[in-house]
């Protein structure tokens, strides 16, 4: 019987996780580190800037469109003069 290669990768896999002890522990800690780094990446270090410093989505599309296109002229530090 022929089996298609994502088919045999995927019984390899299964099998492997079936048979780990340590393994799960592990891999359910490296899934919690990961949560909690993506979390306080987000929290302090990517703010929402547009929710903060515009109040309708009308100004925020167009400060949007005015990065995205490059009009209008900036300063040194990539605002608008």
């Amino acid at each position: 019987m022929v089996t298609s290669l994502p088919l045999k990768a995927y019984r390899l896999y299964r099998d492997g996780f079936r048979r780990m002890t340590v393994g799960r522990t592990l891999w359910k800690i490296i899934l919690i580190k990961l949560v909690i780094l993506f979390a306080v990446l987000k929290l302090f270090f990517f703010p929402n800037f547009l929710q903060k410093n515009f109040s309708t989505d009308v100004q925020r599309s167009d400060h949007v469109l005015q990065q995205l296109t490059g009009s209008g002229e900036h300063n040194y530090e990539g605002r608008m003069r």
